[in-house]
């Protein structure tokens, strides 16, 4: 082990955070230009899009849950998590050199496009969801419950905030195409390399001191309250990633398709300079002072207000962006606070099965939003129905989040 772990130095939370930004990245990239390639490159209506983003909702529910189980049960390559990390990254790089490609595809293959845009969605959310997990568990694996844990969380959602940024200013001043080839080179490169400098814990000592004194087993109860709160978030959520372009479409009268994608990206870019300036100089503090939990759902009832403001306000792109920025609030919360509140309610020894549980809490809502909410959205004749539909989710999981219990740890 190295000392900048061992000491738990800035610098080791900084390179720990680099392979969950890989995984954010490519992420970044799947939203900022999946929905605009299919739109405007090969003209699938909404309900053709919805189903090409439900192939990722699937491959979390299997992927997620199963990659978390194997991770807590197998060492090669000198891990438990990093074998996943490095597989995962190196898959999806792959996966996303074949976005710009689907037409190329479908003419060499003969095979309809929309049946390749599934294949191509379905390959990358697999290889994401393969490397999402251990690179969020890794952080619980190699940190102690408490400060040291919320910060490991803050750290992974400022750095993967800072690239997200990145990505989506790309988008916007350079396009969608080269945000995708610098995608496919950073990925892999944050994917393969800091997980070398990282060593695992062969066993999980600590926590089995806890089972043995009855205060390391899993709470679910209070895990099903985390599970259904953090789904209605993700309900609204995913309804904005999915279908924000054909609100711009509409409520903007844009009709440039290089417009509309700078609308897009700008508006993510706004949500994710938001999302990684708030968890350390802000979030965490008043975690201190007031209880993650209470900061969580305070942070979505803030996001449900932005999404309110949207279909009141916002039919320029100026009042956009500017209830874009609300929502980042809700957002800096979502992407780094339930990490942290989670897994301090379960065994760690199964950390990284628990991890691919809670994905599901992400995928269903997704598979919700694609398969169901798709086809409403599409009947119905006032877009705005989107951020209604993002409002009310919201304003539910703020909601439900006031049931689930504070740790008195996480004001220590």
């Amino acid at each position: 082990m190295k000392d900048f772990q061992r000491d738990l130095k800035p610098s080791f939370f900084a390179l720990l955070s680099l392979p969950s930004t890989a995984m954010g990245f490519a992420l970044c990239v799947q939203i900022a230009a999946l929905s605009w390639i299919l739109d405007t490159q090969y003209h699938l209506d909404i309900h053709e899009v919805g189903i090409v983003w439900a192939a990722g909702p699937i491959a979390g529910i299997i992927g997620q849950v199963l990659v978390g189980f194997l991770s807590d049960n197998t060492w090669f390559w000198g891990g438990r998590r990093k074998p996943f990390i490095w597989i995962g990254g190196l898959l999806a790089g792959l996966s996303m050199l074949a976005l710009p490609n689907l037409g190329a595809i479908e003419s060499g293959t003969g095979i309809p496009i929309l049946t390749v845009a599934i294949i191509v969605a379905l390959t990358l959310d697999l290889s994401i969801n393969i490397g999402f997990n251990p690179t969020r568990s890794i952080i619980a694996d190699v940190t102690p419950e408490g400060l040291k844990r919320t910060q490991g969380y803050t750290w992974m959602q400022t750095i993967s905030g800072m690239f997200g940024v990145l990505a989506y200013g790309i988008g916007a001043w350079w396009g969608n195409y080269n945000l995708i080839y610098f995608g496919v080179f950073l990925v892999v490169a944050f994917s393969l390399i800091p997980p070398l400098f990282i060593t695992e814990p062969a066993t999980l000592v600590a926590d089995q001191k806890k089972e043995e004194q009855g205060t390391g087993q899993s709470n679910w109860g209070e895990l099903m309250r985390i599970y259904l709160a953090h789904a209605f978030c993700w309900v609204g959520i995913q309804t904005m990633f999915v279908y924000m372009l054909f609100y711009i479409r509409e409520s903007m009268g844009i009709t440039s398709d290089t417009q509309a994608g700078q609308i897009i990206s700008l508006s993510f870019l706004i949500l994710n300079t938001v999302g990684f300036l708030l968890p350390g100089p802000v979030l965490e503090p008043l975690s201190k002072r007031i209880g993650r939990v209470r900061v969580h759902y305070l942070s979505m009832a803030l996001m449900a207000l932005g999404y309110t403001l949207i279909v009141l306000l916002g039919t320029t792109p100026t009042m956009l962006y500017v209830c874009m920025g609300i929502t980042g609030i809700g957002w800096a919360a979502t992407v780094s606070l339930p990490f942290a509140i989670m897994t301090e309610k379960v065994s760690k020894a199964n950390m990284g099965l628990f991890m691919g549980i809670f994905n599901l809490s992400v995928v269903i809502p997704q598979l919700l939003v694609s398969l169901v909410l798709g086809g409403i959205i599409q009947a119905a004749a006032n877009k705005s129905i989107i951020f209604i539909i993002s409002a009310i989710t919201l304003g539910i999981s703020a909601i439900l989040w006031t049931f689930v219990k504070e740790r008195a740890v996480a004001r220590s």
